[in-house]
């Protein structure tokens, strides 16, 4: 029998070169189908009427070989449903030996590395019924390339919220949408490189992903000390060549100190004097428990920061929507960078979001999550004074971490000590600058990130490593 080939909408091809007969030449060719993957399970196959005729032999010879291949197993059939290949259980591989010794799991159960909020609570059903009235009530422009600013909507709206729960002095026009905070960086890298910025200061703790952007703009990274004021901004005048300064002066990350107000002033006073920009990272400033809440340095002189903001915190960072207040000199310069064709949120996300925000929906979430993050910061602090009370925790009046002092010398210890619990934690030495000072050891303790089924296990295998 030559090679045949049968089609019944897509193509089914069965190779019976050198088989003797008929059947046993169709048998053997749907065996080697199947048992090469070629014709996957639960695959229906044609009726023995139409694959006879695709095949030019007669259909008895097809019905005949289907049977013998439900009586093998390699097939099924049943009335209604025709005939498709047999579902078979995949061999399962060896159990390998188990270790003499248990090493760390390779999968964390529990995570307490901070900049996540808890996932499980992003609020679905208020967000379905915002994007469904913003969807409703898109105008057409929306679909298209639009503004590299941002949808008017949502500009209007952050200015609006800006104001009133940050103190920004903002307005729709300074305002430049992206794609999260790393995105505003990325731009104003950008921004600097073409204005001829050679450096910019950065904070002795901060998230490496922001120092190596400007790196990789091609901007020198100088370092100022921080202590428990937060950063030493009087220092600014000391680096000759900075032009600008990247700060998070409402909750230092990681640290949480807020910045103490005679540095804000200091940092508005290098700014002024010498033309530099200071580039301000809100990253969790909705989130205050002890304290009045600490508004926006942008406040103090709008035309010499750069304000970012997002809602990878007060929401969820898979919705890649953040914010810049850009000083008006600006605004167009850093749109510019953007261009029509770089990478941002869709505009259904943004009028969503802004939907979302001008119903008071965002209002009432970042209410009730102030609640929840602080019982868990609560709980942080009762069961370490009573579990572990030679640990000092500190940056607890707001965001959603804390710090957890640690002996000298034991940080690397009690992270491997974690991973044999199970639980992915992070030291200060994950975050300091090469230049800092490398001599403060604790722990960064993301109480926000676990979701409540995991939170109560986290706590636990934390108090387990440090007791």
């Amino acid at each position: 029998m030559t090679d045949a080939w049968a089609t019944f909408g897509a193509d089914l091809h069965l190779d019976t070169t050198g088989s003797t007969g008929l059947r046993a030449g169709l048998m053997d060719a749907l065996r080697e189908a199947v048992r090469t993957g070629r014709l996957a399970p639960g695959t229906r196959l044609p009726s023995s009427r139409t694959l006879a005729a695709d095949l030019g032999i007669a259909r008895n010879t097809v019905a005949d070989a289907y049977a013998e291949l439900v009586a093998e197993g390699w097939l099924t059939a049943r009335q209604g449903s025709g005939t498709r290949v047999a579902r078979r259980a995949e061999p399962r591989p060896p159990a390998a030996a188990a270790p003499r010794t248990r090493p760390p799991r390779s999968t964390p159960a529990y995570s307490l590395k901070p900049g996540t909020p808890d996932l499980a609570t992003f609020p679905r059903a208020e967000w379905l019924k915002a994007a469904r009235r913003a969807l409703a009530a898109a105008p057409y422009d929306a679909f298209g390339y639009g503004d590299p600013r941002g949808r008017i909507e949502l500009r209007t709206v952050l200015a609006e919220y800006l104001a009133r729960a940050r103190g920004v002095y903002a307005d729709p026009d300074r305002i430049v949408v992206c794609a999260g905070f790393v995105h505003g960086l990325m731009l104003m890298g950008k921004v600097l490189r073409g204005r001829r910025v050679r450096e910019v200061a950065v904070e002795s703790y901060g998230l490496g992903i922001h120092t190596r952007l400007l790196t990789e703009a091609g901007l020198r990274i100088p370092c100022l000390p921080l202590d428990r004021y937060g950063t030493r901004t009087g220092e600014l005048h000391t680096l000759r060549n900075a032009g600008a300064v990247l700060l998070t002066p409402a909750h230092q990350f990681p640290t949480g100190v807020p910045l103490h107000p005679d540095r804000r002033a200091a940092a508005v006073d290098w700014a002024r004097s010498t033309g530099g920009l200071i580039l301000e990272d809100d990253y969790d400033g909705e989130f205050r428990y002890d304290r009045q809440p600490v508004g926006a340095l942008q406040g103090l002189d709008p035309e010499h920061v750069v304000y970012l903001g997002t809602a990878s915190k007060s929401l969820a960072p898979g919705l890649r929507l953040g914010w810049m207040v850009a000083p008006s000199a600006m605004a167009a310069e850093i749109a510019g960078a953007k261009g029509a064709s770089d990478w941002a949120p869709s505009a259904l996300d943004q009028l969503t979001l802004a939907e979302f925000m001008a119903s008071g929906a965002y209002d009432r979430h970042v209410r009730s999550m102030r609640l929840r993050y602080r019982n868990r910061r609560d709980q942080l602090v009762a069961a370490l004074a009573e579990r572990a009370p030679r640990i000092r925790v500190s940056g607890i009046a707001a965001g959603l971490h804390a710090v957890l002092e640690l002996p000298e010398g034991s940080e690397a210890e009690v992270i491997r000590a974690a991973a044999w619990q199970g639980l992915a934690v992070e030291g200060l030495a994950f975050y300091r600058h090469p230049d800092a000072d490398p001599r403060r050891e604790a722990l960064v303790i993301g109480y926000g990130t676990p979701t409540d089924s995991a939170w109560t296990g986290a706590l636990d295998a934390l108090l387990r490593v440090l007791t």
